[in-house]
């Protein structure tokens, strides 16, 4: 008779060879979502994914490589937003400046995730320099983008960044409004519009 090899039996090396390294981020993306960045704990996550701490070191070396690894891959969406978006959506530029905010104030998606992190990103930001110097180079970026859309209808340089720190200012502020809870705040239509009418068509006059 032949011998048959047991099967192996199920350990957290196992399971954590199963459960990827993107689950994990999207744990913790989650829970910075949910309870901010205090609440991206290594238990708690292992507890949500149902697996034990074992698995988490299958993937990041501790809570702080996690942390990183969670921000990198977010700096590095924005990124890539940002590079898709430097081409005119429209040849018309007050068409590209509303498909643009459009697309600014849609970001969160339909359940204010992308949103939400973010303010969770700037919490933290308050207190982490190297998160803070992260951010600074992010604004920047959706600065300079934002700057050369508006170059399209501004007289001048000047104006153009102006205009631009407004309207970005304006996507905060949106920012903040519609991740408070559902009853309270105003409709992102209402926010859309009325950025739209006052810093994108008026400037078309």
């Amino acid at each position: 008779m032949a011998y048959k090899t047991p099967k192996e039996p199920q350990t957290a090396r196992t399971a954590a060879a199963r459960l990827t390294r993107d689950a994990w981020l999207d744990a913790a993306f989650k829970a910075a979502v949910e309870h901010g960045f205090d609440g991206v704990r290594v238990l708690v996550l292992a507890d949500t994914l149902g697996v034990t701490r074992g698995s988490f070191y299958w993937h990041f070396k501790d809570h702080a490589d996690l942390i990183a690894a969670l921000l990198e891959r977010w700096r590095a969406g924005e990124a890539a937003g940002n590079q898709q978006m430097q081409q005119p959506a429209s040849n018309n530029p007050i068409e590209d400046l509303e498909i643009l905010l459009d697309a600014a104030l849609a970001h969160g998606g339909a359940d204010l995730g992308n949103m939400r992190f973010e303010l969770a990103l700037r919490g933290l930001g308050r207190r982490d320099a190297a998160v803070a110097a992260m951010l600074l180079e992010v604004d920047q970026a959706r600065m300079a983008l934002f700057a050369g859309k508006f170059a399209r209808i501004a007289p001048d340089a000047k104006t153009a960044t102006d205009l631009a720190a407004l309207f970005y200012l304006a996507i905060v502020g949106s920012f903040q409004a519609l991740s408070r809870p559902q009853a309270a705040h105003p409709t992102k239509q209402y926010l859309q519009d009325i950025i739209g009418h006052f810093l994108v068509k008026q400037q078309a006059k």
